[in-house]
């Protein structure tokens, strides 16, 4: 099989918003990033993917895109843009763009122009139904921002559909004109130099004919329809059209597109490529939690549980077998749109450096493509939200209010929005312990972490860092071994992760301790003398044939 220059890549996710301002209006800008490239290419990465820069109302942060061909004023200019791109590649870092191909800004000008009526050229851009006797809506298919998916034109009679928020109608992309018009802006965009594309909510491009009502009790009652609005058949036709289009005169760009819900055998077909789709997928399944604590009452997503570690350790293990052979499955803890890794799988307290340490050891060094969030690298946890009001979340409003209703405490709703939102993750980047972590001079955007330690500039002087130790794994990531050699599960007790990496004579162990308890794995039959220890956090130790790990600790043995 043809190597992929990707296959070697290590991504590093930058939300703009959110990573350096510099002309201190509280949000992050691309000369702020320009600035940080130096830092970037210093942890081992060789690639950046950003957020949504394009011109944008932000009501979904930057997914509800207004104009693709320009730069939304918050962030610079198209020539800052063009600069980032130029001294990026200087450093041997590919750039990958979010393109969002489901659907536009309802103010995008063939959204407006679309609302002139019937009869305009764009309106088949988008999807339309006309009025259902006797009811409100065409359907009771529900959105992913709550609510039905069907929104009334506000001059007319018909409804527009939108699977996000109203502000974001949905591209019909059974119409050949809309599918050559966003080739089209990618084919911009790659010609400007980016190397790669992400591309969001691609599952949902196709829908199902005729509209059909889920099959509930109710059906006046708004339900979530991903069987008719997710991974259907013509996704594949459609993807594989812009796929080719755009391969045409790139034929080197790399694609990964974000299937949320995608299985294994969906990750397989997308990323298979005889199918010529997609090169990777992101996929939202990888972490199954406990729900025997969950009040069924109440919105499963949004309440915190805990991993379920026989259950990840499963689904790891499949993902890394059934994807193995076309380049491996993307790695991550965490992204925009979920709470930060030390927070939700770690210990953000008592043990927060040495369990940010075993959680990059235990998922990067997995066959497949590394994708880190800003501030990863250097343990950043979660902001607290503390009012109802700050959340930005759809739904939190609905899960507050029906807490109280059942008699839990304020405090206890906040604590699981705080564990559960995606708001929580989009703190700014801490590059210093100052008034505004180093970041800008006015209060951000989004609020801030101020703390000693967990920043970039105390983590450079610093041996022992997260940061330091984050250059360690990715170091090794960059080894052969750890790029293509053969991955498989080790049997332990159920607290613990082992695997091995094979490759012809070469092979190493890591071992991961996820609890806050010490485990002892029995390394007779693991590892073979002599060997060397390549990576280990604090506490850790090897005596005869045990290795004893301390709380969240990890070591990696070669031989």
């Amino acid at each position: 099989m043809q190597e992929k220059w990707w296959e070697n890549t290590v991504v590093y996710q930058v939300y703009p918003k959110s990573f350096q301002d510099t002309n201190d209006d509280g949000v992050g800008d691309l000369i702020g990033i320009i600035q940080r490239l130096d830092y970037i290419q210093s942890i081992g990465v060789n690639m950046i993917w950003l957020n949504p820069i394009f011109v944008s109302p932000q009501v979904d942060n930057g997914y509800d895109v207004a104009n693709y061909y320009a730069i939304d004023d918050q962030f610079g200019t198209m020539l800052d843009m063009e600069m980032l791109i130029e001294e990026a590649h200087k450093r041997g870092i590919k750039v990958m763009l979010d393109f969002v191909l489901n659907h536009t800004s309802d103010q995008h000008p063939w959204f407006q122009e679309a609302l002139k009526g019937p009869d305009n050229l764009y309106r088949d851009y988008y999807i339309w139904h006309e009025p259902v006797k006797n009811r409100s809506v065409p359907n009771n298919w529900g959105s992913f921002f709550g609510g039905s998916v069907w929104e009334k034109e506000p001059l007319g009679d018909s409804f527009y559909f939108h699977l996000f928020a109203k502000e974001m109608p949905d591209l019909n992309w059974e119409n050949p004109e809309v599918r050559l018009a966003m080739a089209d802006c990618a084919d911009f965009w790659l010609k400007k130099g980016i190397d790669a594309l992400r591309l969001d909510a691609f599952i949902h491009v196709d829908k199902q004919a005729g509209f059909p009502d889920v099959d509930i009790a109710n059906p006046n009652d708004i339900v979530l329809a991903e069987n008719y609005y997710a991974n259907l058949p013509k996704t594949m036709d459609y993807m594989k059209e812009f796929s080719q289009r755009i391969r045409k005169d790139h034929p080197d760009v790399f694609l990964v597109g974000e299937a949320a819900s995608a299985s294994i055998e969906l990750a397989k077909n997308y990323t298979d490529p005889i199918n010529e789709v997609c090169d990777s997928v992101i996929t939202f399944r990888y972490f199954p939690e406990t729900e025997q604590t969950k009040d069924k009452r109440l919105p499963l997503n949004l309440q915190h549980g805990k991993l379920d570690l026989i259950k990840f350790k499963q689904t790891m293990a499949q993902w890394q077998e059934e994807l193995a052979t076309v380049g491996g499955p993307v790695l991550y803890w965490n992204n925009h749109d979920m709470a930060r890794a030390v927070s939700r799988f770690g210990d953000d307290k008592q043990y927060r450096d040495n369990s940010s340490k075993m959680l990059a050891t235990l998922m990067y060094l997995q066959k497949g493509i590394p994708f880190l969030l800003n501030g990863e690298e250097i343990g950043m946890k979660n902001l607290v939200i503390e009012t109802i009001e700050q959340f930005a979340l759809p739904g939190a409003d609905l899960f507050y209010e029906t807490a109280l209703e059942l008699g839990y405490s304020k405090e206890f709703a906040l604590e699981h929005l705080n564990a559960r939102s995606k708001d929580v993750s989009r703190g700014v980047m801490q590059w210093d312990d100052s008034t505004y972590a180093g970041f800008s001079k006015q209060f951000p955007w989004s609020g801030v972490n101020q703390e000693e330690k967990y920043n970039v500039m105390d983590q450079e002087i610093d041996e022992t860092s997260i940061l330091q130790y984050y250059r360690a794994v990715l170091k090794l990531k960059r080894e052969p071994l750890f790029i293509e050699g053969k991955y498989k599960l080790l049997e332990s007790s159920v607290e613990t992760y082992c695997y091995e990496r094979t490759l012809g004579k070469s092979k190493a162990v890591v071992c991961c301790n996820m609890t806050e308890k010490n485990q002892v794995v029995s390394i007779k039959d693991l590892i073979t003398q002599p060997y060397t220890i390549k990576l280990t956090n604090e506490g850790n130790s090897i005596q005869e044939e045990n290795l004893n790990l301390s709380p969240y600790g990890t070591m990696v043995i070669s031989m």
